[in-house]
């Protein structure tokens, strides 16, 4: 049993964020964002997303210290968990990446490895590294195509860009072209056959998987409470 106290829930973190967001920006740019996370989420775009059961696409894709990492390489030495994040620049990603870094000890105790994927370029990867001292790879995904292939991406629409813009995050700076498509936030966890055992995915990127249930899944899959 781990001797490492779990993190604080993560959601109850982002909630102080979204109080604190909602509290200091401009009610008609709260109003703006709200709408457009409901249009995402009735446009029915994580219908797409792999689900329980289904196989996990491999890939190979660099990692931000310049090696590669290739799923199913990491799936002959345990289950593997997979993550896909906007951004660095996004504070949600940044607060989940935090989290799953503090239940890191225990994953790899029960075996898995964690990864995380990005568009972003390699060197605002790195920047993600160095900041919130992350341990686990962080993942280049030029272009998305392992995204979409997890059935995650969209394409911002022009109120999201201008939003964006508005904060200070055009996203053609981060991921290097200028398709202003992004993965929704996407936590799988892999067994060694390949299937996907856990999928949380949501459009509202306001919502994220707590490390617990990671840490729970994994108990789960080793028969272990």
């Amino acid at each position: 049993m781990s001797t490492q106290p779990m993190p604080t829930r993560l959601q109850d973190r982002i909630d102080e964020l979204v109080a604190g967001m909602t509290k200091h920006a401009p009610p008609e740019v709260i109003a703006a964002l709200n709408r457009e996370l409901r249009h995402l989420s009735e446009a029915g775009i994580a219908k797409g997303a792999l689900t329980v059961g289904a196989p996990a696409p491999d890939f190979e894709l660099p990692d931000a210290r310049g090696g590669t990492v290739r799923l199913s390489v990491l799936l002959r030495k345990g289950p593997a968990v997979v993550t896909f994040y906007r951004g660095g620049w996004c504070p949600f990603c940044d607060l989940q990446l935090r989290a799953y870094q503090g239940a890191l000890r225990d994953l790899r105790g029960l075996g898995a490895e964690l990864v995380a994927i990005s568009g972003q370029t390699p060197d605002f990867a790195v920047a993600d590294i160095d900041r919130k001292q992350l341990t686990f790879p962080v993942l280049t995904d030029a272009g998305l195509g392992v995204a979409r292939r997890y059935g995650l991406v969209f394409t911002l629409s022009d109120v999201l860009k201008e939003l964006q813009r508005g904060w200070g995050n055009p996203i053609p700076k981060f991921n290097g072209d200028d398709s202003w498509q992004l993965p929704m936030p996407g936590t799988f966890l892999v067994d060694t056959e390949g299937t996907i055992r856990l999928a949380h995915v949501d459009p509202n990127y306001m919502k994220r998987l707590d490390p617990e249930a990671l840490v729970g899944a994994m108990r789960k899959m080793r028969g272990k409470r």
